[in-house]
């Protein structure tokens, strides 16, 4: 989100289709150059947690807890900095995109300390998820937006 730039945007929802539940400490993903992307309704994308707070174009995630795979509901824009609920539960911010499975889905990475699984939330499918407008996170190389501004999820 830059708020020079983007105002308010309706929220993206998403009905959980498939929970995971396993982490893993040495993944490998990177992140997109991308603070955003359009999600289109009926589209399925999978929720990754990280205790990784760097916002910087192909930092590497490694730490991670898989939270599941989620069915957009609602067609939008999900931006770097939004909330993750899930049912009644702020789960994490945003933190970015990482494009290995693509065409077929993107990682969508939430920043959550400690990296939750969907088993450590009880997680189940059919439940609502929502990404709701956050405030904005640096773009800037090797910028920590959690650590800088000290916000945790």
């Amino acid at each position: 989100m830059n708020p020079h730039e983007d105002g308010p945007k309706r929220e993206v929802t998403a009905t959980l289709v498939k929970v995971l539940v396993h982490r893993r400490s040495e993944r490998g993903m990177r992140l997109e150059p991308y603070a955003s992307r359009c999600v289109r309704a009926g589209e399925v994308h999978e929720l990754v947690a990280t205790d990784h707070t760097e916002t910087a174009q192909g930092t590497r995630i490694d730490r991670v807890g898989f939270l599941g795979f989620a069915e957009i509901t609602a067609a939008g824009v999900v931006d770097r900095g939004d909330e993750v609920w899930i049912g009644d539960r702020r789960v994490g911010v945003v933190l970015g995109f990482d494009g290995c499975h693509m065409p077929n889905h993107y990682n969508v990475l939430v920043h959550a300390d400690p990296a939750p699984t969907g088993r450590d939330l009880a997680l189940m499918p059919g439940e609502r998820l929502v990404f709701r407008q956050g405030g904005p996170l640096p773009d800037a190389p090797g910028e920590s937006f959690f650590e800088e501004h000290d916000i945790r999820a």
